[in-house]
């Protein structure tokens, strides 16, 4: 079988810099617009699609060698390996533990994955944005009869597209960062679809993070994260949006059942992070370790860490785990939308969070982290100069179309 490993997901290895140079360069690199960073990311997707069709011609089955089943072929397991800075080989496939971290955006899972990093075991990294647009449009196609009966008739049915969105997906996952023990992905959406990854890889875990959806929706306008279908002059529309896409996951989640999807709520790992990475190791098959309490120690060290410059939390973790954020979102919401928020978003009751607090008692902090808070209060200026740092590596980033 031909080999159809992608090149590397590397850090920084698909930035304009790389094709772009000349006094022009900056110029051009500047007048990069948000339409066509969506024409970047449609070139992924076409990609991926490329590459699934190749797989389908070329790797979903193969000859037996002697033996064959009745129509004289054999299903082969599809590994992927990589071999560490110290010579270790780690193999992948669709049987391996993999880890799917979850949510909202804007809802802690830049902490949880840098918390997860932290763990010598892990490997996440940066968000991939590829995984769950390949995921959309498996959705897409299986939801149009049309689109279902004509793979069929091509002889792409369901177990062939499996397993060739499941190859994609451990590439990207696998060869994004350097490898480790257990892989770990953090793309928000994918836990939309997370009983279909489950059915890929069954002996994934999903970790979903929830948080209060004012604080979340709050965030997203404040940063300008720009999320399709989120109109972000609106904090009613944004609420709405908000209760749909949380529904729908913890629907997902109920389905995964309490083996396969552990709720992470934001307020209580931020208020009681030790307590709470207990938990997470623990249903995820880890082994405790001190270091996932100190992220922020590991943040861009070699063997580390590593930020994205286009995520808009990567200069809020480069700080110890801190209570910081909690009731930003208070005082800012328009007094209508407060009135009416047990209405506009139900899921705040459903999810445990009191729809008329303005802020809920989300409770009180442990003594490790009210240590972190007067440690960042003594040392404001040091880890305001830290964040400050990423947010420029971020605007460069954005305008390089990285």
């Amino acid at each position: 079988m031909p080999s159809l490993s992608p090149p590397p997901f590397r850090k920084g290895s698909h930035s304009m810099s790389t094709f772009l140079s000349g006094p022009k360069a900056h110029l051009i690199t500047m007048s990069m617009t948000r339409q066509t960073k969506r024409y970047v990311l449609l070139l992924a997707t076409a990609i991926s699609v490329l590459y699934i069709l190749h797989y389908l011609q070329y790797g979903g089955s193969k000859s037996g060698d002697g033996s064959s089943s009745s129509g004289g072929v054999v299903q082969m397991s599809r590994r992927t390996a990589m071999i560490a800075s110290d010579g270790t080989v780690h193999e992948y496939d669709r049987q391996s533990p993999l880890i799917f971290i979850g949510g909202v955006p804007r809802s802690g899972t830049t902490l949880m994955r840098a918390m997860l990093d932290a763990h010598p075991a892990v490997r996440c990294g940066e968000e991939t944005r590829v995984v769950p647009r390949i995921l959309q449009m498996r959705a897409h196609w299986m939801k149009s009869q049309k689109e279902a009966t004509r793979l069929e008739e091509a002889g792409l049915g369901g177990d062939v597209l499996d397993s060739a969105i499941s190859a994609f997906i451990l590439e990207v996952v696998a060869r994004h960062g350097e490898p480790s023990e257990r892989l770990c992905n953090k793309d928000p959406f994918t836990l939309k679809s997370g009983t279909y990854l489950k059915k890929l890889f069954p002996n994934g875990k999903f970790l979903f993070m929830v948080r209060d959806g004012r604080a979340s929706v709050h965030s997203i306008i404040t940063r300008k994260v720009t999320i399709t279908g989120f109109d972000l002059k609106s904090y009613r529309q944004c609420l709405t949006k908000w209760n749909a896409a949380i529904s729908a996951m913890n629907d997902q989640c109920n389905e995964l059942g309490p083996d396969g999807c552990l709720r992470v709520y934001y307020e209580q790992l931020v208020l009681h992070p030790r307590e709470w990475m207990e938990k997470i190791l623990k249903f995820l098959g880890l082994p405790w370790k001190e270091e996932v309490l100190h992220h922020e120690q590991q943040i861009n060290k070699p063997n580390g860490i590593s930020l994205s410059k286009v995520e808009r939390s990567s200069d809020q973790v480069v700080k110890p785990v801190n209570i910081e954020a909690l009731s930003k979102w208070v005082g800012h919401i328009p007094d209508d939308v407060v009135q009416d928020m047990a209405e506009i978003a139900p899921m705040l009751n459903k999810m445990g969070y009191d729809p008329n607090g303005n802020p809920p008692v989300y409770g009180r902090p442990d003594s490790e982290v009210a240590k972190n808070m007067e440690q960042i209060k003594q040392n404001e200026q040091y880890w305001d100069d830290k964040g400050d740092l990423v947010k420029k590596q971020s605007k460069k980033g954005v305008l390089q179309g990285r």
